[in-house]
């Protein structure tokens, strides 16, 4: 459902600025429902359904704040923003404590309102497919992945639709990535889940022995091959031969891969008799296949051979806040072997986390968990046990004193180049785009609470606000 489909209950007492609030909303393609009290705002939720709640909390009969106790645990709660003439913030601070996503603080502007809706209906709508996901992915549905970034949700799809074929797949990422995770996924998810899956890394063997690791060879056929061996492509009958870094592979044998490939039959070293094998084939690498190709180092023939469905795995610091949830897994499995209490991670380290570059990605991340879980102890992570990050030497986390403007915002992510590069994502990135992407970060560890990313970064949530509001 689109966003102009929502439907909005504006509880506002003041009339004309009811009347103001609702023009702005309509005028915006909002669907907009005006009460005046909390006895009318009670009979419109008992009626109908609503996406957002709007809400005064001074109102005639009652105070907003205790009817969105009201409605906590109820099958009438429903998201809400607050509207409050407190300059304090106190008020809405309380709000936030039982729910309410964002607040307003009167007087506001029309584009502040309908920002501050809009944003707040898309992180609604974002949640509700993030728990349908959860929901289509819990008992292990996409097995040992974790995270629900919009990345890794188009991966599971793939998973799902190429799964019960027989297509052949390329898996495309960087290092750490997790490529022979997805191939797992892959035949676990298909009909050869009960046969057996098969890797070869093809980076770990030496050239002259491939050939035989891949299609075996008979007994005698060159020094050293003192039995038979069946080979990966004859181990993998019935199931999945997963070739990782597939561009490692010499020309030669690329060729006679290709002829397994079209073929189906493979020929071991030292027979003179080709056999039949059944096994779906998932390959894998870490450089771009394509530039291999023009480099001439990669057959373009078994490339498009093997491209037929691709794959490509985002970086870990692509995919937002699975950081964190990723970083929990690891820190609950690392924790209980070393016998340890350590259960979280501090706003402060979630930060740290989300700001640093993650060149190794999981598995940097995996490691970093590891080096905490062995040497610190406590029940909460904090940076200061993080041991130093690779191409990050100095590194600043909401440790600092008040500043003001872009340089609060972006001394208070981090020190260090790499972590401003991923703020930016690129190095030569413009200090506004570096200041959104640290304050989008932020916002995001606490869960899109404003004044809670507020607080951290050392500005007023109204400085947030009006930052938001030039970048529409």
């Amino acid at each position: 459902m689109s966003l102009k489909e929502r439907k909005i209950l504006l509880v506002e007492d003041v009339l004309s600025m009811s009347m103001l609030f609702a023009k702005h909303l309509e005028a915006a393609g909002l669907s907009t429902r005006a009460v005046e009290d909390l006895a009318s705002a009670r009979a419109a939720q008992a009626s109908e359904e609503f996406d957002l709640l709007l809400l005064d909390l001074n109102l005639p009969d009652g105070d907003g704040l205790a009817y969105l106790e009201e409605l906590r645990g109820t099958l009438m709660e429903t998201p809400a923003i607050v509207i409050t003439a407190d300059a304090s913030l106190s008020n809405a601070v309380r709000a936030m404590k039982l729910g309410a996503l964002d607040y307003l603080v009167k007087p506001f502007s029309e584009s502040r309102l309908v920002t501050t809706v809009n944003n707040t209906l898309e992180r609604v709508q974002l949640r509700q497919q993030v728990e349908v996901l959860r929901h289509e992915t819990q008992e292990g549905a996409f097995y040992d992945f974790i995270g629900n970034s919009v990345a890794m949700q188009k991966v599971y799809r793939t998973i799902e639709n190429v799964a019960p074929s027989k297509a052949t797949v390329f898996i495309t990422g960087a290092s750490g990535t997790g490529k022979e995770l997805c191939a797992e996924a892959i035949h676990k998810a298909g009909p050869r889940a009960s046969k057996p899956f098969v890797p070869l890394n093809c980076a770990a063997i030496p050239q002259d022995l491939l050939e035989s690791e891949l299609f075996g060879h008979l007994k005698g056929s060159f020094t050293g091959a003192i039995a038979d061996r069946l080979g990966a492509a004859r181990e993998a009958e019935g199931g999945t031969l997963f070739l990782d870094e597939m561009c490692e592979l010499d020309l030669g044998l690329q060729k006679k891969l290709l002829r397994f490939l079209q073929t189906s039959t493979v020929q071991p070293v030292g027979s003179a008799k080709p056999q039949k094998v059944d096994v779906r084939v998932i390959c894998a690498t870490n450089r771009d296949p394509l530039e291999e190709v023009r480099a001439g180092r990669f057959r373009e023939d078994l490339y498009f051979r093997l491209n037929v469905v691709p794959i490509a795995l985002p970086a870990l610091n692509e995919r937002g806040r699975d950081i964190i949830d990723i970083a929990r897994s690891f820190l609950g499995q690392f924790a209980n072997e070393e016998g340890k209490v350590l259960n979280d991670f501090s706003p402060e380290a979630q930060a740290l986390m989300m700001a640093h570059n993650w060149p190794g990605n999981v598995r940097e991340l995996q490691n970093t968990i590891r080096n905490i879980a062995v040497l610190q102890d406590g029940d909460v992570v904090t940076p200061d046990m993080f041991p130093a990050l690779e191409g990050q030497t100095d590194i600043l986390v909401a440790q600092h004193e008040p500043l003001s403007g872009a340089s609060n915002v972006v001394a208070s992510v981090a020190a260090s180049p790499s972590a401003l590069s991923s703020a930016s994502g690129d190095l030569m990135g413009t200090l506004a785009e570096i200041e959104r992407k640290a304050i989008e970060d932020r916002i995001a560890i606490f869960d899109g609470s404003i004044p809670k990313a507020a607080q951290s970064l050392d500005v007023s949530p109204s400085t947030i606000y009006r930052k938001k509001e030039n970048w529409v």
